[in-house]
């Protein structure tokens, strides 16, 4: 029954990753054209044809990034994402040699992603590019996707407030992919869904004010395409904030995840120091010491009550003894005949033999 409950388990999500590191970065490069050609075309004809919104966009970014990990994280870890790639590098769950040649593959991907959904959009004189990705590419102010409502009132949403949302949804979305890899980068088996909830959840948040980056090459592939379209902000001329932000992200997840990782060294260190024990369930701190004096002095009451019990118990024996030779005694004092009447002869000789006795006295 275990093995027969563990092995669809293991098939989802394999313990180790692929040991060849060409396949890793093709799967890196095939996980991330993927997403990001769903990630353009739900931004550009999708939400025009649909007329969707953000939620709409949200359910589309979460179910492309669970389908890209549950494809191709069994080979690379699934990252598509260079703020993941730099947190898993920074506390070695990805090697340097790995995390360059994610990076080179996630920027490939994403760039082909880029051309081919640019490629497949109609236009005509009165159509042009620029209205098919206004709502694909990244920006903030007037390049943001909510500044045709927003102007209106005279309002905008700034450079502040997207590095702020940049940042923290950057920080839910990574510390979500990074806590699900194993400590050789390989996936955990909640991962995908961890993925799915927190790109979900982000991208709902961070739409409306810069259109959900919080990825660097999401952001690069659509915007080479779109530079020079007429758009109303250049996104080229905003990309660098969607590239420091997620990093930043991605930094700060890898400076929180060491400082644990040291203080539960630290921690481990202190309890072997201190004779303790650490159980399943975490570290639990027991006193070995005072365990063993506790069993120590339990057996030193053993002890001494033992010896009580025999000293209360030598008396009772002596009265034993003494009563024995005097009843040996008196018994030695005693008549012949009346010794000999009382013994139960056992044979007939014995009894004959006493016959004698008597007689003779």
């Amino acid at each position: 029954m275990s093995q027969t409950q563990t092995i669809p388990a293991q098939t989802c999500h394999p313990r180790t990753l692929s040991p060849s590191p060409v396949i890793r970065a093709l799967a890196e490069l095939a996980g991330t054209f993927l997403v990001c050609f769903a990630i353009y075309a739900a931004g550009s004809y999708g939400m025009i044809i649909y007329g969707a919104n953000a939620l709409f966009f949200a359910f589309v970014v979460g179910l492309s990034y669970a389908a890209a990990t549950v494809v191709f994280a069994r080979f690379s870890g699934g990252h598509f994402n260079p703020a993941v790639t730099l947190a898993a590098v920074l506390t070695s769950k990805t090697s340097w040699l790995d995390g360059i040649f994610y990076l080179l593959a996630q920027l490939v991907g994403a760039v082909a992603a880029g051309f081919l959904a640019v490629k497949i959009l109609p236009t005509a004189k009165n159509v042009t590019l620029s209205v098919w990705l206004g709502s694909a590419v990244n920006g903030y102010g007037e390049g943001s996707p909510s500044n045709s409502v927003l102007s209106q009132a005279g309002v905008t949403f700034g450079f502040n407030a997207a590095m702020v949302v940049e940042i923290a949804m950057g920080l839910l979305v990574v510390a979500a992919t990074f806590v699900t890899l194993r400590r050789d980068g390989s996936p955990m088996h909640s991962h995908t869904s961890a993925v799915a909830i927190a790109y979900g959840a982000a991208t709902a948040v961070a739409y409306p004010i810069t259109g959900a980056g919080l990825n660097p090459v999401r952001s690069t592939g659509i915007a080479l395409f779109a530079h020079g379209q007429n758009l109303t902000v250049d996104p080229l001329s905003q990309l660098w904030v969607f590239w420091a932000c997620p990093l930043l992200a991605g930094a700060i997840v890898a400076l929180v995840a060491l400082v644990f990782s040291t203080l539960n060294k630290t921690k481990v260190a202190g309890a072997e120091d201190s004779d303790t024990e650490i159980t399943a369930g975490g570290l639990q701190t027991v006193d070995l010491d005072d365990s063993a004096s506790a069993d120590s002095e339990a057996t030193t009451d053993a002890d001494e009550d033992s010896p009580d019990s025999s000293e209360e118990e030598a008396p009772a024996a002596e009265p034993s003894d003494e009563s024995a030779a005097q009843t040996n005694h008196e018994e030695s004092h005693k008549e012949p005949g009346k010794n000999l009447e009382s013994d139960t002869p056992s044979k007939d000789g014995d009894a004959d033999a006493a016959e004698p006795a008597t007689d003779k006295r």
